[in-house]
């Protein structure tokens, strides 16, 4: 390599020497290693962002404060009994931390955590949350959450797997792991894959950095058990476990009325009984949706919305007034119920009124 070579990609040149006074180390770093991988010509999965990400990690914003945060835990609807229990695990370590200054010894415990629950039922959003009240206790140091699921950990060849799990544990250092639908990793039919090797680095890496790091696996009840079986060591590490339970018609109802809240939309008259009779024929469990329901459930009543305005042949686009586009109709909802397959539960029948002398009778 020539001399002029060298300056080029180290910035050792004089104009490049003037210049790096007044330029942040991070971008000379991530500049060079941008020239190195041109070179090199490395593979589309050696990314320049995942090189330097994996070097110099994500730098984190300022860290909010503990009541802000759990402020915004409790304004979340329904999950009382999440949120005791996060509450408790957060009260554990401020104690702790209080022993640890009167010379007191702390007791070690586990911070890794099972969700249990049906998709859509807050658990992304309570893990975040969750890493953050870990930073601002002094748990964690940045207190980020890395979401990833089986095609984030799992390659596709002999040895891709622990590269590709290792990468995500970097990332997610210093944060919160979460590992969505873990229970992917451990197939219950026994085939043969790649899924328990990346359980296998997990394993190690969580305690090679057991300080630097929490992992949260996430997932329906009944195949997270079978998950926490597949290897001996998952039990152990996994100690803690957090049910999210399906959200009750109200609940769903409430959220939606926030959506409505937040965007500035109202419901007509009659509306708002639609939306409770769909809410109330969804079918609990593993399928019902939940908030996630609720959230796709306003956004394609939107799109219902539009569509109606935009046929209408009496008034054009340009001439609607406010009211025109803040309200959604009962038509609307229905045709966005049925356009995720749902239907609104049937009105209940009135009871026939029996006659003057069978009331006698009775």
């Amino acid at each position: 390599m020539r001399v002029d070579q060298r300056h080029r990609i180290w910035g050792t040149g004089s104009y490049s020497g003037c210049m790096a006074a007044s330029r942040n180390p991070l971008d000379d770093l991530r500049e060079s290693i941008g020239h190195l991988a041109n070179q090199l010509k490395l593979p589309g999965s050696e990314r320049v962002d995942d090189l330097v990400g994996d070097l110099i990690g994500a730098r984190p914003g300022p860290a909010r404060p503990l009541a802000e945060v759990q402020a915004e835990l409790d304004a979340l609807v329904g999950l009382e009994t999440v949120k005791e229990q996060v509450r408790a695990l957060v009260a554990l370590l401020q104690v702790q931390a209080r022993r640890k200054a009167h010379g007191l010894p702390e007791v070690a415990t586990s911070q890794h955590l099972v969700f249990l629950g049906n998709p859509g039922t807050g658990k992304t959003t309570v893990a975040r949350l969750l890493a953050e009240m870990y930073r601002a206790v002094g748990l964690l140091q940045k207190g980020h959450l890395v979401e990833v699921d089986r095609s984030g950990l799992v390659g596709q060849y002999v040895g891709a797997t622990a590269i590709k799990t290792d990468r995500v544990i970097r990332r997610a250092l210093d944060g919160v792991l979460f590992i969505d639908e873990a229970y992917a990793l451990a197939p219950e039919d026994g085939r043969t894959d790649f899924g328990p090797e990346a359980i296998e680095v997990l394993l190690k890496r969580m305690e090679d950095h057991r300080h630097r790091l929490v992992v949260i696996v996430a997932g329906y009840p009944r195949l997270m058990e079978s998950f926490l079986l597949s290897n001996p060591g998952l039990r152990s590490r996994f100690a803690r476990e957090i049910t999210f339970p399906d959200y009750s018609v109200d609940e769903l109802q409430t959220i939606f009325q926030r959506m409505l809240v937040q965007h500035e939309y109202t419901l007509e008259p009659g509306a708002e009984q639609m939306l409770r009779r769909i809410l109330s024929g969804l079918h609990a469990g593993e399928d019902s949706g939940n908030a996630r329901f609720a959230r796709t459930l306003f956004e394609q009543a939107l799109n219902r919305q539009a569509l109606r305005l935009s046929l209408n042949e009496e008034q054009s686009l340009d001439s609607l007034d406010r009211e025109a586009v803040m309200t959604l109709t009962a038509d609307d909802i229905v045709e966005a119920a049925l356009a995720l397959g749902e239907e609104p539960e049937p009105e209940p029948t009135p009871e026939p009124e029996q006659p003057r002398w069978w009331r006698w009778l009775v």
